[in-house]
């Protein structure tokens, strides 16, 4: 199956593309960019790519129009592209008769991830999320813990994502305007939201707490959700570009034992440093110096309780996933529907920072319930 990749930025050539391309069943056909130095880029890692201008290119091939270097229609489109552009450019394809991945967040608003979700289910097209952070390995770590009862009853939830950056790099992803979709709370926010409820079910109550802490600075850039599950367990979740001592990845507090992960994932340093997944060696394996910890009552400071050794990361599964729900051998990896409950509390957190409340949530349907 032949993948039209729009975008060859930070997410098209660390993420997307090597991913794709390290799928069996699908093959990197084109990528849309004019960026001549990102289409060397992508030419020295790819040989027999190719390339388009704009989008528009891509959905002439799916009408059956030719093009100078068409061989064809395509079978997916991947969108890379900056977050304002998703909506409008998923919304072509999907209406050129495309299925579609979207990178993280689908859209800038719950309501326009619902509206995409709609427009796929009546045209019949796969219309996909791309939250490779479910495929981390201390998020399937933790789940497995959680499954197993390891930890029982699960109270409350501590996730922290955190960087130290005191330079803003600027671009888009740190623009003050709000058609840029930028800032941390709808990036590495989208990332903790999700993992959150996809542990924990559907959110009932949003408080947030949003600073632009660094000079110069335009976007949040140190950021604090707490999320009600309808359960009755807690999140706390951080993002933050401004922290000088990390915190732990997760602090998971149960009524038997707790679990504590520093670091993150290796996965995203190895694709930037130019690794590639590969049958024939292992992939997202970490040292066991960095392995989680499960214990109760136990606070020396080296960390206390027992080593928990880590389930591998699995970017790769996403896209076998996706390859698969095209197939028609399996299931939609990540909806849209659950993108909009994510969002959903995205904009919660956004009013209770701005307003300083917290937002009560309504029950969400069905379709839109996270995976256990």
């Amino acid at each position: 199956m032949r993948v039209g990749l729009v975008g060859y930025g930070l997410a098209g050539s660390v993420f997307h593309a090597p991913l794709i391309a390290a799928t069996d069943g699908l093959v990197l056909d084109t990528i849309v960019t004019s960026n001549e130095e990102r289409r060397a880029q992508a030419r020295a890692e790819f040989p027999g790519v190719r390339f388009a201008a704009s989008p528009h290119e891509l959905w002439e091939r799916a009408d059956g129009h030719d093009t100078p270097n068409a061989l064809g229609p395509l079978d997916l489109i991947v969108i890379a592209s900056p977050n304002k552009t998703h909506v409008p450019i998923a919304t072509a394809a999907l209406e050129a008769g495309l299925p579609v991945v979207v990178d993280k967040p689908v859209a800038g608003t719950a309501a326009g991830a619902r509206g995409l979700a709609a427009l796929a289910e009546e045209r019949g097209l796969l219309l996909s999320v791309f939250q490779n952070r479910r495929w981390d390995n201390d998020f399937r770590t933790l789940a497995r813990l959680i499954a197993d009862g390891e930890l029982g009853d699960v109270q409350r939830f501590e996730s922290r994502f955190e960087r130290w950056r005191p330079q803003p790099k600027g671009g888009w992803r740190e623009s003050g305007d709000p058609q840029e979709i930028g800032g941390l709370l709808y990036d590495l926010g989208s990332h903790v939201v999700d993992q959150a409820l996809t542990l924990f079910g559907p959110a009932a109550l949003v408080y947030a707490e949003s600073d632009v802490r660094r000079p110069g600075a335009a976007a949040d850039d140190d950021t604090f959700i707490a999320i009600t599950h309808a359960n009755g367990v807690r999140s706390h979740l951080y993002v933050s570009a401004t922290t000088a001592q990390l915190g732990p990845r997760f602090r998971v507090l149960g009524r038997s034992a707790g679990y504590v992960k520093y670091g993150l994932d290796p996965q995203e340093a190895d694709l930037r440093a130019g690794l590639r997944p590969a049958a024939d060696r292992p992939w997202g394996e970490e040292p066991e110096a960095l392995w989680g910890r499960i214990g109760s009552g136990e606070s020396p400071p080296s960390g206390g309780g027992t080593p928990v050794r880590s389930l591998p990361g699995d970017y790769p599964a996403y896209y076998a996933a996706v390859a698969a729900a095209l197939r028609g051998t399996g299931e939609n990896p990540v909806t849209a529907l659950q993108a909009a409950a994510a969002l959903d509390v995205l904009e919660a957190a956004r009013r209770s920072a701005r307003e300083g409340v917290t937002v009560k949530l309504s029950a969400p349907t069905r379709t839109e319930e996270q995976p256990v």
